[in-house]
């Protein structure tokens, strides 16, 4: 009994919250393509076997399915999950199936159908965020230096109490929060800070340390750090314009976070072991779910943009390669041979698989999830 409890408080706001984002990210899909005129033929939250479902009076099926990871919409012309044309069926459809068809819609209808689920994503991360921000506070700690700590690299660089943080490398500096996470995936990369003492702007260059700290889920996680302490957190609530601004500008960080990790990734100045899995994620929703449902939400706010963005990603099966497609077909006149985005797709699914495995990787030994799953029994 006590396993199934367990495994509940990990497994139940896990699924909450990708049900919540994909049924977003795919209303996206759905909402721009019936106001171009497109049939949708299946509406899935899931992958899989369907458990249950209906249909509308416009022909969809409204679906859920047996596994949580994802879900899709399939359009009228489509052959599977992932858009590609039913080339054999499109080829017979009359004048008026052709209408309703996504593969005989222009060029800009394809596009604005395709990007619509990833927008979907940013808005309704930005939509949590000014909520937040509106009835709760978001925490916005001055970026003042409070004390700092002896040996670090603050203190080498000069930087002492009561210096203002106004900008790290050409950035603005609004909030410690800001700066910590800013500092955190710029470990031994040098930081030019503007900082203002005692009225007067002046220049210091910081080299973060590299640290290991706990990452809430049972692990380490290498980051940057300085070594200052501010007085404390603080929580400022705001009206409901300043709060959609500063839900944009909370958005826009955790996609330049991204792009930041990843490019280091790539330049060999970070490994990608602190990429999650599903495992992962799993275990951070549970343990965020049972210290505050304020904090799940904001998690929901989080991923949902990680989901928008990652389906950007060029690589075709996601929404982006789609984009990259209709990015080739505009610049040639017509679409790619059906063989070249066969083997685009392929190698889509292969990235995509590759990631997905990487990341449980990660999960397994980071969790580390031999004494998660000792916690599920005991």
């Amino acid at each position: 009994m006590d396993f199934i409890t367990n495994l509940a408080a990990y497994v139940i706001p896990f699924v909450i919250v990708l049900t919540i984002i994909v049924f977003v990210h795919e209303l996206g899909h759905y909402w721009v393509a019936r106001r171009c005129g497109v049939r949708v033929e299946v509406f899935s939250i899931g992958f899989g076997r369907e458990l249950f479902g209906w249909n509308d009076r416009h022909g969809t099926r409204w679906k859920i399915s047996a596994i949580p990871l994802g879900g899709f919409v399939k359009f009228f012309g489509d052959a599977d999950a992932t858009s590609n044309a039913d080339n054999t069926a499109v080829a017979a459809m009359s004048d008026a199936e052709r209408r309703v068809s996504f593969h005989h819609q222009p060029l800009g209808a394809r596009t604005a159908i395709v990007a619509a689920g990833p927008v979907a994503n940013f808005i309704f991360a930005i939509l949590i965020y000014a909520g937040l921000f509106s009835l709760v506070g978001q925490p916005f700690t001055p970026p003042v230096v409070g004390s700092v700590v002896e040996g670090g690299a603050a203190e080498a660089a000069g930087l002492m109490p009561g210096d203002r943080i106004l900008s790290a490398d050409g950035t603005e500096i609004q909030r410690f929060e800001e700066l910590r996470a800013f500092v955190g995936l710029r470990a031994e990369t040098p930081i030019d800070f503007r900082i203002l003492r005692d009225g007067e702007e002046l220049s210091i260059t910081v080299v973060p340390q590299r640290v290991d700290v706990a990452d809430g889920l049972g692990g380490t996680q290498r980051v940057g750090q300085i070594g200052i302490r501010t007085a404390g957190v603080e929580f400022v609530r705001h009206d409901p314009a300043t709060a959609v601004v500063q839900a944009v500008r909370e958005t826009w960080q955790v996609v330049a976070n991204t792009f930041t990790y990843l490019g280091r990734i790539v330049a060999g100045r970070e490994s990608g072991d602190q990429l999650s899995g599903p495992l992962g994620i799993a275990k951070m929703s549970g343990d965020v779910a049972k210290a505050s449902w304020l904090g799940l939400v904001s998690l929901m706010a989080t991923l949902s943009v990680a989901i928008g963005l990652i389906n950007l990603f060029p690589v075709p099966m996601l929404d982006g390669g789609h984009l990259l497609f209709y990015g080739v077909e505009a610049l040639r006149g017509r679409p790619l041979g059906e063989r070249a985005q066969e083997y685009g797709f392929r190698i889509g699914f292969a990235l995509v698989l590759s990631l997905f495995l990487f990341a449980t990787w990660n999960d397994l030994n980071r969790l580390p999830i031999f004494n998660f799953l000792t916690g599920l029994f005991s």
